[in-house]
C-alpha cells in the first residue's frame, strides 16, 4: 500500500537528475531549433493591419422598448428583426462571400508606401505579393507540369463574369476575401471593416475603398424601390407633358384658324379641344407633383453614414511577430526535449494509469 503511494507521487528532485544528466542534449536541440525557427520566420513576408468603423443610419420603425433592452444583454437585436429592410447589418459581412461584390475592388488603384508600384488591385495581389521562398518553388513545380491554357470566361453579352471565373482570376477574389474582414456589432450595429495587406499605404487605400463600397452598397440598396419609382413617374411625367403640349398646340391652332367663324359646331368642337387640353394639363400636373414626391422620397430613403473610426497608415507591422515565434519555438522544443529524455518514465506512468 506504501508502495503505491509512493508510484503516485512525482520525485523532482529524481526528474532533475535524470535531465541533468543529459543536458548536453538541449546545447544541440535548442540551437538548431534557434537556426532553423528564425530562417522560417524571416522568410515570411511582414503585414500591416488596419481597420475603419462605420455606424449606417437603420431603419428602426419600433424600438422594441424594455424587451429590446432585455435581448439586447443577451446578444440580440430586435431592432434589426423589426426593421421593414430584408437585409440586416447583421448580414453585411456576408458581402464578402459574394463574387459580385468582391470583384469591384479590382480595379481600384493603389500606390504603395515608396511609390514604386502603381496599379490597381487585382494587378497588385497578381504580380507585386511577396511569398516566402518555397512558394517560389512550388510554383516553378507546377509550372513544369503541362496545363491547359486559361481563358477568361465572359458573359453572353460579352461581359465580365464575376461569378464564372478562371482559376487565376479566383484566386485574386479569395486573395481578397482572407484580406478583408467584416464584422457588426450585434448591440450596436457598427460596422468594422478589417484589413491586412504587405504595404501600409495600401492597406489604408483599401480601407476607404471598403468604405466606399459598403456606402455605396447600403445606398443602393436601402434606395432601390424609391429609384424605381422615380424612373417610373419621370416616364409618366414626361409623357404627360407631351400629351398636353400636343393638345395645346392643337387648340391653338385650331383657334387661330376659326377666329371668325361664329357657327356653334365649331364653338363645340374648339370647347372640346380646350376641356381635353386642360385635363392633359391636369394630368402633367398631378404627375408634375408625384414627380418631385419621388425625387423626396429617394432623398429620404438614402441613408446617413458616421465614420467613428478612420483608417489611418499603419506605423509598424502588425506580424508576423518573429521573436514571439522564436522564444515560442524554442520553448517547444525545450518541452519536448524534455520529454525524449524523461520518455521511459512517461511510459511507465501511462502504463500505471
Amino acid at each position: 500500500m506504501e508502495e503505491k503511494r509512493k508510484n503516485d507521487y512525482i520525485d523532482l528532485v529524481q526528474i532533475f537528475k535524470k535531465v541533468s544528466a543529459r543536458k548536453r542534449l538541449f546545447l544541440i536541440t535548442l540551437p538548431v531549433a534557434f537556426v532553423l525557427s528564425s530562417l522560417y520566420i524571416i522568410c515570411i513576408p511582414r503585414y500591416y493591419i488596419t481597420d475603419i468603423k462605420l455606424a449606417p443610419e437603420v431603419e428602426n420603425p419600433m424600438s422594441g422598448g424594455t424587451l429590446g433592452s432585455i435581448a439586447s444583454t443577451f446578444g440580440f437585436d430586435l431592432s434589426a428583426m423589426q426593421s421593414t429592410d430584408a437585409i440586416s447589418p447583421m448580414l453585411y459581412p456576408d458581402l464578402m462571400e459574394d463574387n459580385g461584390f468582391v470583384t469591384k475592388f479590382f480595379d481600384f488603384k493603389v500606390e504603395s508606401a515608396d511609390g514604386e508600384i502603381k496599379v490597381n488591385y487585382h494587378d497588385y495581389l497578381l504580380y507585386h505579393q511577396q511569398h516566402p521562398w518555397w512558394a517560389y518553388v512550388t510554383q516553378w513545380l507546377r509550372d513544369l507540369m503541362p496545363k491547359k491554357k486559361e481563358q477568361t470566361v465572359v458573359s453572353g453579352d460579352g461581359q465580365f463574369n464575376p461569378y464564372v471565373l478562371p482559376k487565376t482570376e479566383d484566386d485574386v477574389v479569395e486573395a481578397i476575401k482572407r484580406k478583408i474582414t467584416l464584422d457588426v456589432d450585434k448591440k450596436t450595429g457598427v460596422i468594422t471593416a478589417t484589413i491586412k495587406d504587405q504595404d501600409r499605404l495600401i492597406c489604408k487605400t483599401i480601407a476607404d475603398s471598403v468604405r466606399s463600397q459598403l456606402q455605396a452598397f447600403i445606398t443602393d440598396y436601402r434606395t432601390n424601390k424609391a429609384r424605381v419609382d422615380l424612373e417610373y413617374y419621370k416616364k409618366l411625367a414626361a409623357e404627360a407633358k407631351h400629351d398636353y403640349e400636343r393638345a395645346r398646340q392643337l387648340y391653338g391652332s385650331y383657334s387661330d384658324a376659326n377666329t371668325d367663324v361664329v357657327l356653334q359646331s365649331f364653338r363645340s368642337k374648339q370647347d372640346d379641344l380646350e376641356n381635353d387640353m386642360q385635363l392633359k394639363f391636369n394630368t402633367y400636373s398631378v404627375l408634375s407633383t408625384q414627380l418631385q414626391q419621388a425625387k423626396a422620397k429617394v432623398q429620404e430613403r438614402t441613408p446617413a453614414f458616421t465614420l467613428l473610426k478612420g483608417a489611418n497608415v499603419p506605423i509598424k507591422p502588425a506580424g508576423p511577430k518573429r521573436m514571439l515565434f522564436v522564444l515560442g519555438m524554442l520553448f517547444l522544443t525545450f518541452l519536448g526535449t524534455i520529454a525524449y529524455i524523461l520518455k521511459e518514465d512517461l511510459k511507465a506512468m501511462m502504463k500505471q494509469a
